[in-house]
């Protein structure tokens, strides 16, 4: 993960990746990308039919009817997010904070990205009344919103956004006009699904929610990329849209490999196997964020419990006073400090839209479920994986490097 310092970077600024769920890549999905491994070709600009066809069938499970002409398949998300941007023109929304990855897109087309606060219950969704003035505020000096980027299941706080926050967002999103891309990259890794609620977007205002999502999310290992996007039900607009996506994923040669489309094909059809690896991985995950979540904030540290996905995100301004001895001032020194001290990467908030003077990191969970494939392998199929030595033993130390920071902290605190 590359520091954010300015020299030579140019106008983007490169981020951390989607958390990784450092398990073995399941044995089926190892099958079907070896029986595809001798196709040279690469996949058809937005995807041949059977990875389309498998997309539209996955959408459907989850109450979206979704036509085949109204979807297209990329190598991962990014390219999509790009190609939707350069297709619909004028500024962006994104949430503070949002996934590292939105921001940059807008930047790189020589488009603004507004920022835009989030409720307290949750992250990843802008308020109603913030929204609003945002706009109001960029319409008065000249700007030309367009597109509004949100996620139901959010990167980096691990948060799902309740139905009725999320209605009164696109309530007002659609007063003002705004087109949404709606980043469902983590809806199938919800901690608790059975009390949980989700809801997509593209149910409250079909006809103007273009659906994203990444299966490096749950169904594919990162390094396999690929991603599928539901254009809208309006057959003007949305079949318009999507032609124009489809010219700027041809600009750019963004089609996926076609050894990694049979996989991906194969996952979307949610077998058994898929779907029950799914479901002990987030099982994992959630036993892991719970833990660390109940660590952290035993020392003063500020965080939601995470809802989904394999990360939380803490905010360290309680402990200030005890970071700035360590010499750490703001999210790029803090990132720094807690990967040092921790042994794996922790991620500024300003990666992810939020003030640099914000002491924020986003904590992931991948790294703490051992070193070799055989570690992550037992954390898989253990009844008790928070009890195997290896875990606990990076529990313990997640827990010594925040014990130490909130015992300097008390001893920094000025006598009353």
């Amino acid at each position: 993960m590359r520091r954010t310092d300015p020299e030579g970077r140019g106008p983007v600024r490169y981020g951390p990746p989607l958390p990784e769920d450092g398990l073995p890549v399941p044995p089926e999905l190892a099958a079907a990308l070896a029986a595809a491994a001798t196709r040279t070709d690469g996949e058809p600009i937005g995807g041949g039919p059977d990875l389309i066809g498998a997309a539209c069938g996955y959408w459907e499970r989850r109450g979206l009817a979704t036509e085949p002409d109204l979807v297209a398949a990329a190598p991962g998300a990014p390219a999509l997010l790009l190609a939707l941007t350069a297709a619909l023109g004028g500024d962006v929304l994104v949430p503070r904070p949002c996934a590292a990855w939105w921001a940059p897109y807008a930047r790189l087309l020589g488009r603004p990205a507004f920022h835009v606060a989030t409720p307290a219950e949750s992250g990843g969704v802008p308020d109603p009344y913030a929204l609003l003035e945002t706009v109001r505020r960029v319409r008065a000096e000249g700007g030309d919103p367009r597109l509004l980027v949100l996620s139901v299941a959010d990167d980096p706080t691990a948060t799902v956004a309740p139905p009725d926050v999320l209605h009164e967002c696109v309530e007002a999103a659609a007063g003002e006009g705004l087109h949404l891309v709606s980043d469902e990259t983590w809806r199938d890794t919800v901690h608790a699904p059975h009390d949980t609620v989700l809801v997509s977007p593209a149910e409250m205002l079909p006809d103007r929610v273009t659906v994203v999502t990444d299966l490096a999310g749950a169904l594919l290992p990162p390094g396999w990329p690929a991603a599928v996007a539901r254009f809208p039900a309006d057959d003007v607009s949305g079949r318009a849209l999507h032609a124009r996506v489809l010219d700027v994923l041809t600009a750019l040669g963004a089609r996926i490999a076609g050894p990694v489309a049979a996989p991906a094909a194969y996952a979307l059809g949610e077998p058994e196997p898929v779907t029950a690896r799914v479901a002990a991985t987030v099982r994992l995950h959630a036993r892991v964020a719970a833990a660390v979540h109940q660590e952290i904030v035993a020392t003063g540290t500020l965080s939601r419990p995470p809802q989904a996905g394999r990360h939380l995100y803490a905010d360290l301004g309680p402990l200030r006073s005890a970071l700035t001895a360590h010499g750490v001032g703001d999210a790029q020194e803090l990132e720094d400090f807690l990967s040092a001290r921790l042994g794996m990467p922790a991620p500024g908030g300003h990666r992810f839209g939020d003030e640099l003077g914000a002491l924020r990191v986003r904590l992931s969970t991948g790294p703490l479920l051992g070193h070799t494939d055989e570690e992550r392998a037992e954390c898989l199929t253990s009844p008790t994986p928070l009890e195997l030595p290896h875990v606990q033993r990076a529990l313990i130390h997640v827990k010594s490097v925040f014990d130490d920071l909130r015992d300097d902290a008390q001893r920094w605190e000025p006598p009353r």
